[in-house]
C-alpha cells in the first residue's frame, strides 16, 4: 500500500512507523510533518514532506502526497501553547479539515484518524465506542478532539465511499518521547531530581490523587492497531488501552508508600503552578488524566484481533525511566527543544 502519515515523526507516529516496518508486506510510506526527522530507524522507512497543515501552501503538498494513496493516517496534533487557543484551533481543526478536503480531492479510499479517550464525556464506568464524545469539560485538548470528531463524522456521511476509522487511545507511553513530554507539560521548571528518586525507588512517600485509576497504552501497540486497521480497511471507532492500574499500583512501582490526596487539592496546586508559568501542564490536562473514563477494548479485540502486548505497569515503568533520563528520539518532535520558540507548534 501507499500510506501517507501526517504527524508521522511524533509519539504515535513513531509507533506506527515501527509497526509498518515490521509488517509482512512492504509499503510505500510518506511522512508529513513540519520538521522532518533524521534518517535513522524507524524514520528512514518513509519519504518526508515538510508541511504546516493549516498554511495556505499545504494544499499543493497534500495533493502531491495523496495522489494514488491507498490510505491516509492523520496523526498531526498541536498540544501547546495552550495559552494561545487560536493557534491550536488553526492547526488542529483547520489542519484536519485541510487533510480531509485533500483526501476527497485525491479520492483516497481509507482514512484513519487519531482521537483520544479525552474526547469522551466523563463516566464512572468503563465505556465503549458508543459513549458520547463531548469531551472532558474544561480540557482544551478534550474539547478539541471532540470538535474534530464531529468534523470527521460529517466527512464520513458526505463521502460514504471512503472508509473512515478513528482510534481513541488512552495515555500513550514511549521512552523516546520522554524529553518531549517534559517540554510539553513540566517545563520550564522540572524537578528532574525528584523524577530520578521516583525511578530509583528512593522516594518514601508518593502523593497521588485519591481513587486514581488509569490505563496506558504503548505507542508500539497503537501502531500495531493502526496497521491492522489498514490491512482490513476497517471503519468506525476503536478504543485502545492496556489494563487498569491504580494509585496504589503506581506507588508500588515507585517503591514508595501511597499518600492519597484529594483530587481538588492536587488540581488546585496544578492550577497555581500553571498560572505562575512554572509548568506547562494546565488544570485541563490534569482533568484529562483524572476525568477521562476507563475504556472497554472489546471491539478492537473482536474485529482487529488486537490486544495490548505491553501492560500499563510495564508502560509506566518505561515512561518513568525515560522521564528520569530525559530520553529523546531521533525526531525534532520528540526533543525537549520542541517549544524553544515562543509560538513553535508541537505536532505529534
Amino acid at each position: 500500500m501507499k500510506i501517507v502519515i501526517t504527524g508521522a515523526s511524533g509519539n504515535v507516529g513513531t509507533g506506527v512507523l515501527r509497526a509498518l516496518a515490521a509488517d509482512r508486506e512492504e509499503h510505500e510510506v510518506i511522512g508529513i510533518c513540519r520538521r522532518p526527522p533524521e534518517h535513522v530507524p524507524p524514520y528512514d522507512t518513509a519519504a518526508w514532506r515538510s508541511c504546516d497543515l493549516a498554511d495556505a501552501g499545504a494544499r499543493d503538498v497534500l495533493d502531491e502526497a495523496f495522489a494514488g494513496a491507498d490510505a491516509v493516517v492523520h496523526l498531526a496534533w498541536m498540544f501547546q501553547p495552550l495559552r494561545h487557543g487560536g493557534q491550536l484551533h488553526r492547526t488542529n481543526y483547520k489542519g484536519t479539515a485541510a487533510v480531509l478536503e485533500a483526501v476527497a480531492r485525491a479520492g483516497v479510499p481509507h482514512v484513519v484518524q487519531t482521537s483520544s479517550i479525552a474526547a469522551y464525556a466523563p463516566s464512572a464506568r468503563p465505556v465503549d465506542e458508543d459513549w458520547p464524545t463531548t469531551g472532558v469539560p474544561g480540557s482544551v485538548y478534550g474539547q478539541g478532539k471532540a470538535e474534530v470528531e464531529v468534523l470527521l463524522r460529517r466527512f464520513a456521511e458526505e463521502n460514504p465511499e471512503v472508509a473512515v476509522a478513528v482510534v481513541r487511545p488512552t495515555l500513550v507511553a514511549l521512552r523516546e518521547a520522554s524529553a518531549s513530554f517534559l517540554a510539553l507539560f513540566f517545563d520550564p521548571i522540572t524537578p528532574r531530581w525528584l523524577l530520578r528518586l521516583v525511578e530509583r525507588g528512593q522516594l518514601p512517600v508518593l502523593p497521588l490523587p485519591a481513587g486514581l485509576e488509569v490505563q496506558l497504552v504503548h505507542a508500539d501497540d497503537v501502531g500495531d492497531a493502526v496497521v491492522r486497521i489498514l490491512r482490513q480497511r476497517a471503519r468506525g471507532a476503536f478504543n485502545l488501552a492496556a489494563d487498569v492500574i491504580t494509585a496504589a499500583d503506581l506507588a508500588h512501582l515507585a517503591g514508595a508508600r501511597l499518600l492519597p490526596v484529594p483530587d481538588r487539592l492536587v488540581r488546585a496546586a496544578v492550577d497555581v503552578l500553571w498560572r505562575l508559568h512554572v509548568i506547562r501542564m494546565s488544570p485541563g490536562w490534569f482533568d484529562v488524566g483524572t476525568r477521562s473514563p476507563l475504556v472497554d477494548t472489546a471491539r478492537a479485540r473482536a474485529e482487529l484481533s488486537w490486544v495490548a502486548r505491553t501492560s500499563s505497569t510495564e508502560a509506566a515503568r518505561e515512561q518513568l525511566a525515560g522521564l528520569a533520563d530525559g530520553a529523546e528520539g531521533g525526531s525534532p518532535a520528540l526533543r525537549r527543544d520542541r517549544l524553544s520558540g515562543a509560538t513553535e507548534p508541537a505536532l505529534t
